[in-house]
């Protein structure tokens, strides 16, 4: 396991296209419908510390974009079945696994049997 530390090295092309996309993202405008402005600023501002603390190490361990940042592909985060580890809740990660991302009392787990996979919230609100 992973224990929260600032990434001394630089992010693999992967986690600085992440980077990159959620930059591009305000964190006052919600990408979503039904997504308060607090809200999002809060789903925001964990998903930007995530990349920043965890971005190399969840590359390494297989994670994608979707399966951190996905929301359907129509309905965004209205359908949270669709949505990534890092998109519901707003909560920094304190450690990241193969399988899982914990959040103090709870954890994000991925390869869950059913469970379907969005978009990036970034092609999402270019599609708006």
């Amino acid at each position: 396991m992973l224990l929260p530390e600032r990434a001394s090295n630089p992010l693999p092309p992967e986690a600085a296209e992440w980077r990159n996309a959620f930059g591009a993202l305000r964190p006052t405008s919600p990408p979503c419908r039904y997504v308060s402005a607090g809200t999002w600023a809060n789903i925001h501002e964990s998903c930007v510390d995530f990349i920043e603390r965890f971005g190399a190490e969840a590359v390494r361990l297989g994670w994608t974009a979707p399966l951190l940042f996905g929301v359907h592909p129509k309905h965004g985060t209205l359908r949270v079945d669709w949505c990534g580890v890092m998109m519901i809740g707003g909560r920094k990660a304190l450690a990241i696994e193969a399988d899982r991302i914990l959040f103090g009392n709870l954890t994000g787990y991925r390869n869950l049997p059913g469970v379907p996979v969005g978009t990036p919230v970034w092609d999402f609100a270019a599609r708006r």
